[in-house]
C-alpha cells in the first residue's frame, strides 16, 4: 500500500473516531436530560397516583380538568399539541424545532390527567420530555438537519429506556418506530448512549422500576402453536385499541367544533364509566397487570374495559401515553386466555404484556427485547413468537399517526 493510501485511510479512520466520539457525547447529553426529566416525572406521578387512589372523588373533576387542559393546548399549544406525532415527523423531515413549551405542557398535563383518573400512560410523556429538552439544546449547536434527526432519535431512545428501565429495548425502539420495516441504524451509537445513560440516571437518583417475574415457558410444538395463536389475538387487540381511539378522535372532531370541549367530554365519559365499572381502570391500572402476571383468575371482560377507558382518554385528547395501559390490556387478556389455551395464565400474561404493544406500535423487535429485559431470557422463543405474530395480525392500524411504512412493505 502506498504511503498516500495509508495516510488517506488513517485520515478517514480519525474522522470516523472523532465523529463517533461526538455522537457519544451528544447521545449521553440527551440521556442525562431524559433521565432527569423521567425521574421527576415518575416520582411525582407515583405521588399523584397515590393521591387519586386515596381520594376517589377526584375522578368527578376529570371533565373540568379536561376542559382546562384542552383550553391551554388550544390557546398556547400550537404544534406542541401534535405530541409524539410531531417528533416522529421531525425525524423523517427535520424542519421546525420542537416547541420549547412541549416539555412543560405535557409534563403538567399528564400529571393532571392521572390526578383526576384519566386512563393514560407514561411513554408519550417521557418521549416528549426528552425530545423537547434535547431539541432545545440542539438549537444552540452547529449541527445539520440530518444530524438533528439522529439526535431526535437518540432522545426517543433516552426517554423510552429511562421511563421503563429497558435500555436495550429503548435503543431498538428509537431505530424501529419511525419507519415500519426499516431500522434507522445511523442513530445506533447516540441512541444506545442516550438510553443507557437515561436509565442509569433514573436508577442513580433512586427511582427503581417494578421487578417483574421471570418467565420459563417450556418450548414444545404444541405450546408454540398456542403462543402463536395468542400472539395473533394480541395483535388484533392492539389494532382494535388504535382503531377505536381513532374513531373516537375523528368523531369528536366532526361533532365538537371547539377543541377544548373534546377532552372535557372524554373526562365526563371516563367518570361515567368509573361509576358503572369501578375505579380499577383509572390511571395506569398497574395492579391489574401485577395480578395477571401473578397468575390470578382474570375475567375476560377486564381487558376490554381497560381498552375502552384508555381509548376514550386517548381519543378525546387528554395528555399522556398509551403504552402502560397497553401493557395492562395485554397482561389481563393473556391471563384470561391462559386456561382456555392451556398455557399458564401468568406466562401468557407476560407475553401479552409486550405483544399487544408490539401490534399497536409496529415495533416487534423492540418489544421482543423488552420482554427479555423485563421477564428474562429463558423464554426468548415464545416472547419473539408472540410479538411477531402480533405485529403480523395487527395489519396497518397503529397508534403512531406519523409513522411511515418502508417501500418493500407497501409494494
Amino acid at each position: 500500500m502506498a504511503l498516500s493510501d495509508s495516510s488517506a485511510l488513517l485520515s478517514r479512520y480519525a474522522i470516523g473516531v472523532r465523529r463517533a466520539a461526538v455522537w457519544v457525547l451528544l447521545g449521553s447529553m440527551s440521556g442525562v436530560l431524559a433521565g432527569l426529566s423521567s425521574y421527576v416525572f415518575l416520582t411525582v406521578l407515583d405521588r399523584v397516583t397515590a393521591t387519586r387512589v386515596d381520594h376517589g372523588w377526584l375522578v368527578f373533576l376529570l371533565p373540568v380538568a379536561g376542559f382546562a387542559l384542552g383550553l391551554s393546548y388550544h390557546r398556547f399549544g400550537g404544534t406542541a399539541s401534535q405530541g409524539k406525532g410531531l417528533i416522529i415527523e421531525q425525524i423523517h423531515e427535520p424542519s421546525d424545532w420542537v416547541p420549547r413549551r412541549m416539555a412543560p405542557m405535557v409534563l403538567v398535563g399528564t400529571w393532571i390527567t392521572h390526578l383526576f383518573g384519566g386512563s393514560a400512560g407514561r411513554e408519550g410523556t417521557a418521549l416528549q420530555l426528552s425530545a423537547g429538552l434535547t431539541d432545545s439544546v440542539a438549537r444552540h449547536l452547529p449541527i445539520s438537519s440530518a444530524d438533528r434527526r439522529v439526535l431526535l432519535q437518540a432522545s426517543v431512545a433516552g426517554g423510552f429506556g429511562a421511563v421503563f428501565g429497558v435500555p436495550i429495548a429503548g435503543t431498538v425502539f428509537a431505530l424501529e418506530v419511525p419507519t415500519v420495516g426499516r431500522m434507522h441504524t445511523e442513530a445506533l451509537v447516540p441512541a444506545l448512549c442516550a438510553s443507557v445513560v437515561g436509565n442509569e440516571v433514573v436508577h442513580r437518583l433512586g427511582y427503581h422500576h417494578r421487578l417483574l417475574p421471570h418467565l420459563d415457558i417450556i418450548v414444545s410444538a404444541q405450546t408454540m402453536i398456542r403462543v402463536a395463536f395468542a400472539g395473533a389475538l394480541f395483535g388484533l387487540t392492539g389494532a382494535a385499541f388504535a382503531g377505536l381511539a381513532r374513531v373516537i378522535r375523528n368523531s369528536l372532531e366532526k361533532v365538537v367544533a371547539w377543541p377544548p370541549l373534546r377532552p372535557a367530554l372524554g373526562g365526563l365519559a371516563v367518570a361515567g364509566l368509573s361509576v358503572l365499572f369501578g375505579r380499577s381502570y383509572l390511571g395506569l391500572s398497574f395492579p391489574l397487570a401485577t395480578s395477571s402476571l401473578g397468575g390470578a383468575d382474570i375475567a375476560i371482560w377486564v381487558f376490554a374495559l381497560k381498552l375502552l377507558f384508555t381509548a376514550v382518554t386517548f381519543g378525546s385528547g387528554l395528555p399522556g401515553g398509551e403504552v402502560t395501559p397497553l401493557f395492562v390490556i395485554g397482561a389481563t387478556l393473556g391471563a384470561a386466555l391462559g386456561p382456555t389455551l392451556g398455557v399458564a395464565p401468568g406466562s401468557l400474561a407476560a407475553l401479552g404484556f409486550v405483544a399487544v404493544f408490539a401490534g399497536a406500535s409496529k415495533t416487534p423487535l423492540a418489544c421482543t427485547i423488552m420482554g427479555l429485559e423485563l421477564f428474562g431470557t429463558a423464554s426468548a422463543v415464545p416472547i419473539a413468537l408472540a410479538c411477531v405474530f402480533a405485529f403480523v395480525a395487527s395489519g396497518r392500524t397503529g397508534i403512531y399517526r406519523t409513522q411511515r411504512w418502508s417501500e418493500h412493505l407497501t409494494a
